[in-house]
C-alpha cells in the first residue's frame, strides 16, 4: 500500500505517524471502526517504511 502523503505533499516524519496513531485513540479501551482500523494499518506501513529508511523527506 503507498505511503500516505501529508498535506503539503512530503513525507511524515515519524513524530507526526506516532501522533496520527496516538490519536486514533480518545481513551485506552476505545475500538476502532473499520475505516480507523484501516488507517492504522496504513500508518504503521508508513510508518515502518519511513523507519527502515525506505522514504525520503523532502528538503
Amino acid at each position: 500500500m503507498p505511503p500516505t502523503p501529508s498535506p503539503n505533499g512530503r513525507a511524515r516524519s515519524v513524530e507526526e505517524l506516532n501522533a496520527r496513531i496516538r490519536a486514533l485513540w480518545p481513551h485506552r479501551d476505545a475500538r476502532l471502526s473499520d475505516e480507523q482500523r484501516a488507517e492504522y494499518h496504513e500508518l504503521l506501513a508508513e510508518l515502518d517504511r519511513v523507519e527502515r529508511g525506505d522514504v525520503t523527506t523532502a528538503a
